[in-house]
């Protein structure tokens, strides 16, 4: 299956992505065979998510977040109102009196 490639921002924030998993997993004492099985997966697609392979699919990301305990802090990352941007971008949208619509649309 052939794939779109993948920006160098976004190829180094998998590498980063997966450090950070690979980190919290070594901190916290556990194995990959340990991490890989309580996610459901296999040890080679741990290690293809902890390399930062982008191939790996978001469920991959989910699961092994939730094993290591993280997967709050990565949903809480991603809320636009938790975030300075998002804060600012509603706050706009607030001054200039234009509600959050419910679709975008051209």
């Amino acid at each position: 299956m052939p794939t779109r490639p993948l920006s160098t921002r976004s190829a180094k924030a998998a590498v980063e992505l997966g450090n950070s998993l690979a980190t919290f997993r070594k901190l916290q004492g556990l194995t990959a065979a340990q991490v890989s099985d309580r996610a459901g997966i296999t040890r080679n697609t741990l290690r293809n998510l902890e390399r930062g392979e982008a191939t790996v699919g978001l469920d991959v990301l989910l699961e092994v977040s939730r094993v290591l305990g993280v997967l709050d802090y990565l949903v809480k990352g991603l809320n636009p109102y938790e975030t300075d941007l998002g804060q600012a971008l509603a706050q706009a949208r607030l001054v200039e009196n234009r509600p959050l619509p419910q679709r975008v649309r051209q």
